[in-house]
């Protein structure tokens, strides 16, 4: 039993640091189970922040500043549900903040107007001739 522990432990030591998160360090927390936060689901970035760090609990807790959406959660997060912010990442967090595209201005040229409201369509298939509807 006693090796089998050592065994796991050892495989589990290899790939695993614990966090090294400090009181004032800026973090991002991940919203994937948040459903309060507005706009589609479909767009909403994966990670939210930057928060700052305002207490620590124990090795795998942590206590943030939140602003904004956010303000209304529980502000102790889990350690697995941050990571930690770094200036490189503000690239990926432009779309929440500008519109992807521009609206182009209107052009004063000829008004256009509706001659003829067509209530169906006929066309017409290729073979024996037979029209239907559209």
């Amino acid at each position: 039993m006693q090796d089998s522990f050592k065994y796991a432990k050892g495989r589990w030591d290899k790939s695993h640091k614990p966090p090294d998160f400090k009181i004032g360090d800026l973090v991002l927390v991940s919203i994937l189970n948040f459903n309060n936060i507005k706009g589609p689901q479909k767009l909403k970035d994966f990670f939210a922040g930057p928060f700052m760090i305002k207490a620590l609990h124990g090795a795998n807790g942590v206590q943030l500043e939140l602003t904004g959406e956010l303000m209304n959660k529980h502000p102790t997060f889990p350690v697995g549900l941050i990571k930690p912010h770094s200036s490189s990442e503000k690239e990926l967090f432009q779309l929440g903040n500008k519109s992807p595209f521009e609206i182009p201005p209107l052009e004063e040229a000829e008004e256009k107007r509706i001659l003829k409201l067509l209530k169906e369509k006929r066309t017409r298939k290729k073979r024996k001739g037979i029209s239907c509807k559209v």
